[in-house]
């Protein structure tokens, strides 16, 4: 009896201690500062998911390189998968803003889910970067004053790719488009580069987004005996699109193919004896410079895969948010989006960018073509640059976006 007597009084005393670090724990975390949440929403399965793999790692190499805090506030990542479906990234967008307290969502890819939320920031009055939609009109008709555009647009596309192949002698034009508000805004875009310069477009045809056979529009692109068949696709869409064109021996017959949005993770899979010889456009290659090569190793430490001008872009759109809070001394969406805008954008990706009234991230834009395998010196070894085009050059007025805001 006395043994189970000094056992509970033990336990007794073992539960007193234990409830009373409880407290003081509890009394400590009430005086800890509430974490800011940042997320980033993509189409991490599906058509896109190659594509967005590694996103939350570059968000999370931004936040060490603020130190992990911000204002002396702990930074807390939110992902989420918005299934290439405008409605679920809406419904995402809403929740985090409103029920978790997000105050920045980047990613967003797929230009349809782009605008759907940028609906939602717009009328909640929170920030929206844009770092894997196309579509234009985000900083068009579609801007925001507390929304951005970081990595690149239909315009930039267009004007840079679509020129570079219209001075090489491709005049005329047929379109493999994907149907919806991306696929859309880039043929309207690049058709218009291609008439200013005096080139025609014969025709297009549209293809369901995820579409797995090509042959029927391929035949249609073929038949118009146009000089260049511009890919308005993206993802498995345009690796599936190239190799079936392949297969049908298009290039062989003198066409050629302008991979009108094309990803260094898309050339690796359609391999360099396939994809030699591609024209296309990017805002980043880990390749380019000592900087370039010593931050892809920090990330493939994280995510062994290449990094693209995605996953580059979610690290650079993270780390300026972060500083501007900083520097601002709020997470107030506004106060923040104004110091966004003052500061110069200055990182692994970009140099001396400056982010405009109208939510357009000016930048460097780079011209590469896809080197052969006798060229190439490792399966990483992909691209050879071109050109290099001034932001000024490759992105649109702002004179001639229609953002209803801007003056």
């Amino acid at each position: 009896m006395s043994v189970s007597v000094n056992a509970w009084r033990v336990g007794a005393v073992a539960a007193l201690v234990g409830a009373t670090a409880l407290g003081l724990t509890a009394v400590a975390r009430a005086q800890d500062p509430a974490p800011l949440k940042i997320g980033v929403m993509e189409g991490f399965s599906g058509v896109y998911g190659d594509l967005t793999a590694g996103e939350v790692e570059a968000m999370q190499l931004a936040v060490e390189d603020v130190g992990g805090k911000v204002l002396g506030r702990p930074i807390e990542i939110l992902s989420a998968d918005h299934q290439t479906k405008p409605d679920v990234g809406a419904s995402i967008a809403r929740r985090w803003y409103d029920v978790d307290g997000v105050k920045m969502i980047t990613g967003i890819g797929t230009s349809s889910v782009a605008l759907a939320v940028r609906k939602i920031a717009q009328e909640k009055g929170m920030i929206d970067i844009n770092t894997g939609a196309a579509s234009a009109d985000l900083t068009g008709p579609a801007c925001s004053p507390t929304g951005a555009h970081w990595v690149y647009d239909t315009y930039a596309l267009a004007h840079v790719t679509g020129d570079a192949m219209v001075k090489a002698g491709g005049d005329s034009w047929y379109f493999l488009t994907a149907d919806y508000a991306f696929g859309h805004a880039l043929e309207r875009d690049v058709t218009a580069v291609v008439k200013a310069a005096g080139g025609k477009v014969l025709g297009s045809v549209r293809h369901p987004l995820s579409t797995q056979d090509f042959s029927s529009f391929l035949l249609q692109a073929q038949a118009s005996k146009a000089k260049v068949i511009g890919l308005a696709n993206a993802g498995q869409d345009t690796i599936n699109s190239i190799k079936q064109a392949g297969e049908f021996g298009i290039v062989k017959g003198g066409q050629k193919l302008a991979g009108l949005l094309v990803f260094a993770t898309d050339v690796q899979s359609l391999t360099l004896p396939v994809a030699q010889g591609l024209v296309l456009t990017e805002s980043f290659y880990w390749d380019l410079n000592d900087e370039t090569r010593a931050w892809t190793k920090r990330f493939r430490a994280k995510k062994d895969k290449l990094p693209s001008m995605l996953t580059a872009g979610v690290y650079s759109s993270t780390l300026h948010y972060l500083k501007a809070v900083q520097a601002a001394g709020t997470d107030d969406p506004k106060a923040v989006m104004a110091k966004m805008r003052e500061m110069p954008v200055n990182d692994v990706m970009t140099k001396n960018g400056k982010l405009r009234e109208d939510g357009r991230l000016v930048r460097d834009m780079y011209l590469f073509q896809v080197k052969s395998p006798q060229e190439s010196k490792g399966k990483d070894d992909i691209y050879k640059l071109v050109a290099t085009v001034p932001g000024d050059k490759a992105y649109r007025p702002m004179s001639e976006g229609k953002c209803p805001f801007v003056k």
